[in-house]
């Protein structure tokens, strides 16, 4: 089974990209490991691949058909992190790749970077420039503020609503009482 984990980092979250050119995908590690295997998901293809293991001695194990010239893994910081490094890149390349480690006959997976390959890079889009206008910009004091949203904000009437209705509603008993005891009395005066 797959397990993604947050004892492994994944840096960057995405990368875009031209053909030809090389990338690097950093992963951090918090736990003890044997190694760090490397796989790519082809969203394309529907494709789990398994590209290469790298062993804390720093010997690599490559999957079938993965070039060695394309995929190396670089070890950093005493066994807490490595980087795979991927050259010659290609549309084809485009996916999310997962660093991982094993742990009890399970593989957890790294939180996967997204990488994307293209031809060309496309360029921002072109601002245009408006001229600055020389008029004075009026400057709205906090009370002008407040009296274009009209006398009361939502903030102040709701909880004064709420209460207003508290209070009738504590009235009605009082109201209730009052009213019997006007009636008895209207009942004695008439009875006599």
């Amino acid at each position: 089974g797959f397990y993604t984990n947050l004892l492994l980092t994944q840096t960057p979250e995405h990368i875009l990209t031209q053909t030809n050119n090389k990338t690097e995908i950093l992963c951090e590690l918090k736990k003890e490991h044997t190694g760090v295997y490397w796989y790519h998901w082809s969203q394309e293809r529907q494709h789990f691949q398994f590209l290469v293991f790298s062993n804390t001695l720093g010997k690599a194990t490559y999957g079938t058909n993965v070039s060695q010239d394309k995929f190396s893994v670089h070890e950093a910081r005493s066994h807490s992190s490595y980087s795979l490094h991927i050259s010659h890149l290609h549309p084809s390349d485009s996916g999310t790749y997962y660093c991982s480690v094993s742990q009890s006959s399970q593989l957890l997976l790294g939180s996967g970077t997204r990488l994307s390959v293209v031809d060309a890079l496309p360029l921002p889009p072109k601002t245009t420039q408006t001229p600055v206008s020389k008029k004075p910009v009026p400057k709205i004091t906090r009370s002008k503020a407040a009296s274009r949203k009209g006398p009361c904000s939502p903030l102040v009437w709701i909880p004064l609503a709420a209460g207003v209705l508290l209070l009738l509603l504590a009235l009605v008993p009082t109201a209730h009482r009052l009213y019997r005891l006007r009636r008895r009395l209207w009942l004695r005066m008439h009875r006599q």
